[in-house]
């Protein structure tokens, strides 16, 4: 079967590897249908490293993807503890926690320390035309979610996520720096918790655009500093909360001067260079609430009501689409962010 392998830096080639064994109990044999490309890949992709995590062998990179299930092992029950079934449109939670730990047990898998994850080396990710994925990590979906739509159900998940952190309550202000998938998943949630005004930033003018046709009371680039927008705005007191959904370089620090007096900042971006830099005093005088949002928690099904009822329209991110054999270019396209693009999806 084909398989895209990163092999280091901006070096992503399309290889034939052996088919997966039959699936252990437990577990299934997925054929893959769709893979989106995520903001965490491409700093992968860029470095052959993210955070402290670095690629040290070919690593199969993609972990928003959805599939077919072409065989179960034994006692294969879902998310849901119900059993799955062969030509079952699956999602899946590329994060496969050990459902034992201390973090585990607290109902917080997502902080797992035993946690292993798709395309996260040293364990392969979705991009290739057929993986072992355990059932527990599976969702299926209804016909009413695209396999594109089904694979972006992972960014719906962590973006459900982020807002949770932020207690979003009606009508309390909020902004979101990044309008890239997520940024834009985070407005369109904010809008529908009744979060209001919004407010919005992002380099690029067609992600401000989009931004407000997903919710934003108003969105700028950043020709206009954030801060001193959104203090002329608020007359000087700042938004409720503010997600830190972009970047990750000085954007943090705006995020803390953005912030009102006990206000809360979530921080959802991945630096290039693992550091996060703001002014203490800013947020030790304003009493911030500081909220570090790792990937999500109990979301699959929460993500699967709203986009299969439309009240978020998944496939309206996708701006472009690659056959597996493209899928170096469709990185070198993302990561040039190359006028227009939102999100891209791979389909294999």
């Amino acid at each position: 079967m084909l398989a895209a392998r990163l092999y280091g830096p901006r070096d992503i080639r399309i290889d034939t590897v052996d088919l997966p064994g039959e699936p252990d109990p437990g577990w299934i044999l997925l054929k893959v249908s769709a893979v989106g490309i995520c903001g965490s890949d491409l700093h992968t992709y860029d470095d052959a490293r993210i955070g402290d995590t670095t690629v040290q062998s070919p690593l199969i990179l993609g972990h928003e993807f959805s599939g077919v299930v072409a065989a179960v092992g034994a006692d294969a029950y879902d998310g849901d503890d119900q059993p799955l079934a062969v030509r079952q449109r699956v999602a899946v939670d590329p994060a496969s926690p050990c459902w034992r730990c201390e973090m585990c047990d607290s109902g917080h898998p997502n902080l797992c320390r035993r946690l292993h994850f798709c395309g996260l080396y040293p364990d392969d990710g979705s991009l290739r035309e057929y993986m072992l994925a355990r059932a527990r990590d599976c969702y299926p979906v209804p016909d009413a979610i695209t396999d594109a739509g089904a694979a972006l159900l992972e960014p719906l998940g962590v973006a459900i996520h982020a807002v949770d952190l932020g207690k979003i309550k009606v009508a309390k202000s909020a902004a979101v720096l990044g309008c890239g998938p997520i940024g834009l998943l985070i407005i369109r949630l904010l809008r529908l918790s009744g979060a209001d005004p919004i407010y919005a930033f992002d380099r690029l003018p067609w992600r401000t655009a989009k931004a407000k046709t997903w919710g934003a009371s108003e969105a700028w680039t950043l020709e206009h500093d954030p801060v001193t927008m959104i203090m002329d705005v608020t007359n000087g007191r700042g938004t409720d909360v503010v997600f830190e959904a972009a970047w990750a370089d000085h954007s943090v620090a705006q995020a803390a001067e953005m912030a009102r007096l006990g206000g809360r900042v979530v921080l959802v971006g991945i630096p290039s260079d693992d550091r996060i830099l703001m002014k203490h005093s800013t947020a030790r005088r304003k009493g911030l609430t500081i909220m570090m949002s790792r990937r999500m928690k109990h979301t699959y099904p929460r993500a699967i009501q709203l986009a299969s009822t439309g009240k978020v329209d998944v496939d309206d991110l996708v701006s472009h689409r690659f056959p597996l054999s493209q899928t170096n270019e469709a990185f070198a396209l993302n990561i040039a962010y190359a006028e227009g693009v939102h999100k891209i999806v791979i389909d294999v």
